[in-house]
């Protein structure tokens, strides 16, 4: 079972580490993104003898692709046990992009969809994490978790996952990453110019990563104990 593999290859040290690296993949992600205006032919639903978008075909095109020559879950958009892509995907498309791209169209529209597809899966892959992070939490204090599953209580678990110190951390810690890897560098005064502005990232995981993060831990913990 998942569940046991978990157990025995987690630790607390481990997928804190994780969680961390993932910050900086996101972050780079954003960065590459928004180098390209929005460039809104990519999600026009019939793109130049392309049945669907163009973001939609080179999402699909290339995560069947991956599927052939990886056995490492990459966290795609077309399924899994516990699954919110569709939340990830609506949130990412119709509130986040706006926060952090330009008007505009410069004609580049395969770099613009990759990139997109390279944001999905960096969020997908952080956010369905929380799988992880649960088991640890769970293998951690089973006295605490277990009465609030076998109850099937979804509040009493969030609250148990709810630690507004650490998130507020992360928060400042993301918003400081963005501030260094997303810095113009010129010869000039370039104080405060940032490719990405470094308060997005800190909303993005305020507002969706965290939430969404402690929604899959609630879900995933729900099925612990069958």
């Amino acid at each position: 079972m998942e569940k046991n593999v978990l157990a025995n290859t987690l630790t607390l040290d481990s997928v804190r580490e994780s969680l961390i690296r993932q910050e900086d993949t996101v972050i780079f992600y954003l960065i590459e993104r928004a180098k390209y205006p929005i460039n809104s032919p990519v999600y026009h639903p019939s793109f130049a003898g392309v049945s669907g978008s163009l973001v939609d075909y080179i999402v699909k095109h290339t995560e069947a692709l991956q599927s052939k020559v990886t056995i490492e879950e990459l966290f795609q958009f077309t399924g899994a046990s516990i699954n919110i892509n569709k939340t990830i995907w609506d949130m990412y498309f119709n509130q986040l992009l706006p926060l952090f791209v330009s008007e505009g169209n410069d004609g580049n529209y395969v770099q613009t969809a990759t990139c997109d597809l390279q944001c999905l899966q960096a969020l997908s892959r952080r956010i369905h994490y929380g799988k992880f992070v649960a088991e640890v939490k769970f293998m951690d204090a089973p006295e605490d978790y277990g009465p609030a599953i076998q109850a099937q209580n979804r509040d009493a678990l969030m609250e148990l996952l709810t630690f507004k110190s650490v998130e507020e951390m992360v928060k400042q810690r993301v918003k400081k990453k963005a501030m260094v890897f997303g810095q113009e560098v010129c010869l000039g005064d370039s104080k405060g110019k940032y490719k990405v502005d470094p308060s997005v990232v800190s909303r993005l995981y305020e507002e969706w990563v965290m939430p969404l993060t402690k929604k899959v831990q609630v879900e995933y913990l729900l099925c612990r104990l069958d």
